[in-house]
């Protein structure tokens, strides 16, 4: 099973992401972090929440990010039946490009949870899966602004895929870890790009 949790690559370029939005709150403070920086980051965003918010996600669009798959409901995709999975990315993609006009190619199971089988639509429906490689952060738990750089400092490296989350509950720790952490990185010379971005400046 091919999740990609790093790109190999030489160049000094890494991908912020974040899950479970758009949130009115917490995303267009994270659009205005990238904006300080001229970076960009991509957003792994919910069916639901794009209903609930479209004006949000147009936004993100518009700011010249990446909105990518993260279903409609936010399931263990292995628990349902493969017509669920299939019809949770189906919607979710269609509702992406209702708002923004622009087709998602890139998609990430809640909860990481994925199998061969579910392997089998992503490939039809042509998406590269996204892990990330800094996942001890556990940024949704609120474990400290402190722990969710420490982890996350540990991993950076040329092709690192980062991830936090801008949706449910309260979201103050990661804003303010990424804030630090955006300023840290593009002082040492990475890139902030999307997800595609980084997987073009895979060495082949």
């Amino acid at each position: 099973m091919n999740i990609i949790q790093q790109v190999s690559t030489t160049q000094k370029a890494v991908a912020f992401t974040f899950d479970d939005g758009p949130n009115p709150e917490y995303t267009p403070q994270l659009l205005d972090i990238f904006d300080e920086v001229s970076g960009r980051a991509t957003f792994f965003m919910m069916g639901k929440q794009i209903e609930l918010y479209p004006e949000t996600a147009l936004d993100v669009h518009i700011r010249q990010h990446e909105i990518g798959n993260h279903t409609y409901s936010h399931p263990f995709m292995t628990q349902i039946s493969l017509e669920e999975c299939e019809r949770e990315l189906l919607v979710t993609d269609e509702l992406i490009t209702q708002v923004t006009g622009t087709k998602p190619v890139v998609m990430r199971p809640p909860y990481l949870d994925f199998n061969e089988e579910i392997q089998a639509i992503t490939d039809k429906m042509g998406y590269p899966v996204i892990g990330s490689n800094n996942g001890g952060t556990r940024d949704w738990e609120m474990p400290g602004v402190d722990h969710i750089l420490e982890v996350t400092r540990e991993q950076v490296g040329c092709g690192s895929i980062l991830l936090f989350h801008d949706g449910f509950g309260d979201r103050s720790q990661t804003i303010e870890a990424v804030q630090i952490l955006v300023k840290e990185l593009t002082a040492q010379g990475y890139q902030l790009v999307t997800v595609s971005e980084l997987l073009q400046m895979a060495e082949s």
